[in-house]
């Protein structure tokens, strides 16, 4: 069983910068790969980012890249989002994601937190 909880949403203007953390739990964290989902009002759940297990490889929709670093530290439990340059467009409820497969689907994940918020302004 693995359970995660983001944290670290928020208000931001246009150009600015979030990092978003999900911290984990349960002993077989570090065997899943992790990423992160964003949904939009009115949109569906998209896929954003993700990492493998190792953290050795790494995803990115072509919406946030250049734009969006994931990371993680398998120590700690914890997975990191550093969002930069941030646009209107990206305002939605981030999803923690935990699965068997780096590159990830919603239909694929084992484990979602509950969301964080964030919400970028003009």
């Amino acid at each position: 069983q693995v359970q995660l909880v983001e944290s670290g949403g928020g208000l931001v203007q246009a150009g600015g910068s979030l990092r978003l953390s999900c911290a984990g739990s349960g002993r077989t964290f570090s065997s899943y790969a992790m990423g992160w989902f964003r949904q939009a009002p009115g949109k569906e759940r998209e896929f954003v980012v993700s990492i493998s297990a190792s953290g050795g490889s790494t995803y990115y929709a072509d919406s946030v890249k250049g734009r969006f670093t994931i990371s993680r530290d398998n120590a700690k439990k914890m997975v990191y989002l550093q969002m930069n340059s941030l646009k209107t467009e990206d305002t939605a409820v981030y999803y923690c994601a935990a699965g068997a497969l780096a590159t990830m689907t919603p239909g694929g994940i084992n484990y979602w937190g509950k969301g964080t918020l964030v919400t970028v302004s003009s």
